[in-house]
């Protein structure tokens, strides 16, 4: 197996064979249909449920809220367990709308290696740059899929170049696509001397493959048309002289990217994709954590929690935390200390997750990602161990870049309107802070779409109607300092202080004037646009 630690120990079979990941991409250039068929070929579901298709069938298996459903886009991350081949692959999907990228962030912390999906006729856009840019932080390995090739497209070499130049990663092609837009009949598998050809009848039929001993042999003339076959020999030539050849250490590290070509709602290219990820991607990592790292090889338990969403069955006010297992043999039953609170939780109904069905967790491995229902005892950044005191790092939350206050419609549920925003601040989908002054919440979030998502599971969920009205205050900084110099900024600036859901110090501002203020008044205290989950 590759390992980036050639002299770390080898990691147990079971570990060893897992595959954690997440999708990332721009909205509309195909993720959850490349989801879906993951699914589909890893014999998890039995027919693809197609986005844009009508009625019934348009809900996909991966998208379970309301708001996902009536839109057609992924909201919030879900994970979904699957065996493609001898490999366990723990796929997370992330929202691709730049409204939720701070669940993105945090989803982009629990897993080991992203597949980017670009679009073939759009190359690299706003939102995959801004994803990319997070992996490059983490140095994540990163497989590229470039769907959509049988719509018009743009040149190959072109999409090359321009993930190279805007990403700054070399490209090696894994195929080669031959033909595009109606002309597209399928790939050359360049790791496998293999010819694919897509079968545009049968939607969920897997690609025929075809053997064939290197671009020479005369079966390819059998299957491509002869001024396809001049040109695909034309630009594999250039192509393996111009573009570096698949190094595997390489990706691992992540300065590589392998990228394979296809069509995500024909199935065609996600097999080769899934082949990639078991031979190409990553076994689980170890877990930055403090006091020390956490390493997969670990007999004992180490879990932390990523995401808790709120509600996944809407006939029971559950709440499920999302937990990647950073080490251990994890059995149903098991007792482990929450180390936040110090206290023992029994995990007695921990779930898989497969699209929206879920099912219990007889046992995990490090790698997989499980669910575990609470009562809001589980928050993001908590960590659960078999004892030891330790606490997952790196897992960001950022300051909210628009705010708005938030009233319920009946003044007389304001204590129900209180307990929703707490739910969903704990969740993570948004910021509420409580002024010091005044009544009513102020609620921050990253995109405006966030509010309507919050307005209308407030009101699904909670049968609370709620209004959000313009706020005085356009930005908000936690507040960090030694106890004396934070209480002296804190009494002189009561008009703009309020509290979060942790009950950390924020400082609300109207204008950068105002931080610009704050930061030569006040030496002393820090305002920080970033805060660290820390339980």
């Amino acid at each position: 197996m590759l390992d980036i630690a050639s002299n770390r120990p080898d990691l147990p079979a079971e570990i060893a064979r897992r595959r954690t990941f997440a999708i990332i991409s721009h909205p509309d250039a195909g993720k959850t249909t490349l989801t879906e068929k993951f699914l589909l070929f890893g014999g998890a579901i039995q027919m693809a449920g197609q986005v844009r298709a009508k009625g019934e069938a348009r809900r996909t298996r991966s998208d379970f809220m309301q708001m996902e459903k009536d839109r057609g886009i992924s909201v919030s991350a879900s994970a979904m367990s699957f065996d493609f081949r001898e490999f366990r692959f723990n796929l997370v999907d992330t929202p691709g709308h730049s409204d939720f990228s701070e669940d993105t962030y945090r989803t982009l912390t629990a897993v080991d290696a992203a597949v980017m999906v670009i679009d073939g006729a759009k190359g690299v856009e706003s939102q995959t740059q801004k994803l990319f840019e997070v992996c490059r932080l983490r140095d994540l390995p990163i497989l590229t899929f470039c769907n959509k090739m049988d719509r018009e497209s743009r040149d190959t070499f072109e999409i090359i170049d321009e993930i190279q130049q805007n990403l700054a990663i070399d490209v090696t092609p894994a195929s080669w696509p031959i033909g595009q837009g109606r002309d597209f009949i399928g790939c050359y598998d360049m790791l496998n001397d293999r010819l694919e050809l897509m079968d545009r009848a049968d939607r969920n039929k897997v690609a025929e493959s075809i053997q064939i001993d290197g671009l020479d042999d005369p079966k390819l003339a059998e299957h491509v048309p002869d001024t396809l076959i001049e040109q695909l020999r034309e630009e594999l030539e250039i192509a393996r002289e111009l573009l570096p050849a698949l190094d595997p250490q390489a990706v691992l590290e992540g300065h590589m990217t392998p990228i394979w070509f296809g069509s995500a709602i024909n199935s065609f290219g996600v097999k080769e994709l899934m082949d990639g990820i078991g031979t190409y991607g990553p076994e689980p990592q170890p877990q930055q954590a403090s006091p020390r790292q956490v390493s997969p090889d670990e007999k004992k338990v180490v879990g932390f929690v990523f995401k808790v969403q709120a509600n996944m069955d809407p006939k029971h006010r559950d709440r499920v935390a999302f937990v990647r297992l950073a080490s251990g043999h994890f059995k149903r039953g098991m007792k482990l200390t929450h180390v936040r609170t110090k206290k023992p939780m029994a995990i007695s109904s921990p779930v898989l997750f497969l699209a929206s069905d879920r099912e219990l967790a007889e046992e995990a491995w490090a790698g997989d990602i499980i669910g575990i229902p609470n009562h809001g005892q589980l928050r993001i950044g908590d960590t659960l161990t078999e004892g030891e005191a330790i606490r997952a790092t790196g897992i960001p939350s950022f300051a909210p870049e628009l705010l708005q206050s938030c009233r319920a419609g009946d003044p007389m549920k304001a204590k129900h309107l209180e307990k929703a925003l707490m739910q969903f601040a704990e969740e993570g989908a948004a910021k509420v802070f409580k002024p010091s002054f005044g009544s009513g919440f102020i609620v921050g979030v990253v995109g405006p779409l966030q509010f309507e998502v919050l307005g209308s599971r407030i009101e699904l969920e909670y049968g609370l109607p709620v209004r959000f009205e313009a706020s005085q205050f356009t930005s908000a900084r936690w507040a960090v300092g030694e106890r004396q110099p934070l209480d002296a900024f804190i009494n002189a600036n009561k008009q703009h202080i309020a509290h979060d859901h942790d009950g950390d110090v924020v400082y609300l501002t109207r204008l950068q004037w105002d931080i610009d203020r704050i930061t030569r008044d006040y030496p002393d205290v820090t305002l920080s646009a970033t805060k660290e989950m820390m339980p």
